[in-house]
C-alpha cells in the first residue's frame, strides 16, 4: 500500500516536471528569438550619439585588464571616456594604469587606498568612477571584458530606438576544457531561465536582469535609483541595478553580444566554484530558508528526472524521459549559442549538480564564518543582509 502511494506520489510529480519543461522550453524558444542581437543592429551616425562614459572597478587584475582596458580604449565611438579605478589592488594592476594611462587623453585612472566603512569594494569603486566621468550615458564593465570596437555603438543605438534607460548585454565566453563547458552552460542556461531577459522591457513583468561585463545606463536614470549608494552592500549589485530600474518605473532591456563582448571568467572548474562562493548564498538574500527552497527546486528539476529513470517503469518512466529528453534538448541548444557542441546537452544533470554543490557550499561556508570575504575584506553577515536590495 505504502509502496504504491510512493509510485502514484512519484509518477505525478515527474508529470508535474516534464510539463514544467515543456513550458520552459516553448517560452524560452520563443523568447530567445525576441531578443535583439547587437551584431543585427545598424548604427547610428556620429551626430546621433551622446557622450558616454565607460566604468570599470578592478582590484588585482594585472593578468587580464590589459587586453581588457585596450579593447574599451579602441572603440569606433565619436565622444567617450573610460574611467578604471583601482581598488586597492597588491599586484601589477597600478603600474598598468599608469602606463596605459600616459598620453591617453581618453582614460581616467584612479586609486582607492582605503575602503570607507559601509562599502563593498566593488561598488565603492563604480560609485568613485561614476563621480569623476562626464557621460550623458554610462557602460558600467568589468576588468576582464573584451570590446569589439563596434559594440557601444551598437547597443547606444538600440537603447534610443526602443526608449531603454537601462540596456545590459548578455556577452560571449571563452570556455575552455569538458568540466568548464558542463558548469558554465548550466549556470548560463540557469540564469536565462531564470530572468526571462526577453520579458524585462515588459513593465508589467517582474522579471529583471544586470549583467556585469555590460550595462549601459542613462545618467539621469541611474541618479534617479540612487546611484551605487544604493547598493553599496550588495554583492550582487549587477543584477539587483537593473531590479532597482525596474522598480523605478523606467525601461529595461537585454541583447545578446555574442563575438562583441567576451569574458574569459574564472579559469577552470576549481575556480569558478572558488569564484562563486560570495555569490551563490547572496542570490538568495542570505535566507537560508529561501536558498534551500532554490537549491532543493534546482534539483528536483534538472537532476531528478535523470537519476531515477533506471529504477522506474510506466508512467514514471514516461515522464522522467519526457522530462530528461526536454532538458537535454535545452541545454544542447544553450551549448550551440555558446558556442560548445550540443552534445553537452547530455552533461545537464551533472551541471545541475555541480550547480547545487557550489550553492550549498556558498551557503555553508557564509554560515561558518558569518560572513564573506570579498577584495581580501570582510564584511559581517548581519551587515550583508541588511545591505540586500
Amino acid at each position: 500500500m505504502h509502496s504504491s502511494i510512493f509510485q502514484i506520489g512519484l509518477a505525478a510529480l515527474l508529470g508535474a516536471i516534464a510539463c514544467a519543461w515543456a513550458i520552459l522550453a516553448i517560452e524560452a524558444l520563443l523568447g530567445m528569438r525576441r531578443l535583439a542581437r547587437i551584431s543585427a543592429v545598424t548604427p547610428l551616425p556620429d551626430a546621433a550619439l551622446p557622450p558616454v562614459s565607460v566604468l570599470v572597478s578592478a582590484r588585482d587584475e594585472a593578468e587580464k585588464m590589459p587586453a581588457a582596458l585596450r579593447s574599451m580604449l579602441a572603440l569606433d565611438y565619436p565622444d567617450y571616456q573610460v574611467v578604471a579605478v583601482d581598488d586597492r589592488s597588491c599586484d601589477a594592476t597600478p603600474q598598468i594604469l599608469r602606463e596605459i594611462s600616459a598620453g591617453c587623453k581618453r582614460l581616467t585612472a584612479l586609486r582607492v587606498d582605503k575602503l570607507p566603512p559601509g562599502w563593498l569594494g566593488k561598488p565603492h569603486g563604480l560609485e568613485t568612477a561614476y563621480e569623476h566621468s562626464r557621460g550623458e550615458w554610462l557602460v558600467f564593465t568589468d576588468a576582464d571584458v573584451r570590446f569589439e570596437p563596434s559594440v557601444v555603438r551598437r547597443a547606444m543605438t538600440l537603447a534610443l530606438e526602443q526608449g531603454f534607460h537601462h540596456l545590459t548585454l548578455i556577452p560571449g565566453m571563452e570556455i575552455r576544457g569538458f568540466w568548464e563547458r558542463t558548469a558554465l552552460n548550466f549556470f548560463g542556461l540557469a540564469v536565462l531561465l531564470y530572468s526571462r531577459p526577453w520579458t524585462v522591457p515588459d513593465p508589467t513583468s517582474r522579471s529583471y536582469i544586470g549583467v556585469g561585463a555590460f550595462q549601459l545606463v542613462r545618467r539621469s536614470a541611474y541618479e534617479k535609483i540612487g546611484t551605487h549608494r544604493r547598493l553599496a552592500l550588495e554583492v550582487v549589485d549587477d543584477m539587483k541595478l537593473g531590479r532597482l530600474v525596474k522598480e523605478a518605473g523606467l525601461k529595461s532591456g537585454a541583447a545578446l553580444a555574442d563575438d562583441l563582448l567576451e569574458i574569459r571568467w574564472h579559469s577552470g572548474i576549481a575556480n569558478i566554484i572558488r569564484g562563486t562562493e560570495k555569490n551563490f548564498f547572496a542570490t538568495a538574500g542570505f535566507r537560508t530558508g529561501f536558498a534551500l527552497a532554490q537549491f532543493s527546486a534546482v534539483f528536483v528539476l534538472n537532476a531528478l528526472p535523470f537519476l531515477v529513470l533506471p529504477f522506474v517503469s510506466g508512467w514514471a518512466l514516461g515522464f522522467a524521459a519526457t522530462a530528461a529528453g526536454i532538458a537535454v534538448l535545452v541545454s544542447g541548444a544553450s551549448s550551440v549559442r555558446g558556442r560548445g557542441s550540443p552534445l553537452y546537452g547530455l552533461t545537464h544533470p551533472l551541471g545541475a549538480i555541480l550547480f547545487v554543490y557550489m550553492g550549498m557550499r556558498s551557503m555553508a561556508i557564509t554560515l561558518r564564518q558569518r560572513g564573506i570575504y570579498w577584495r581580501d575584506t570582510f564584511y559581517p553577515l548581519d551587515a550583508l543582509r541588511r545591505g540586500a536590495v
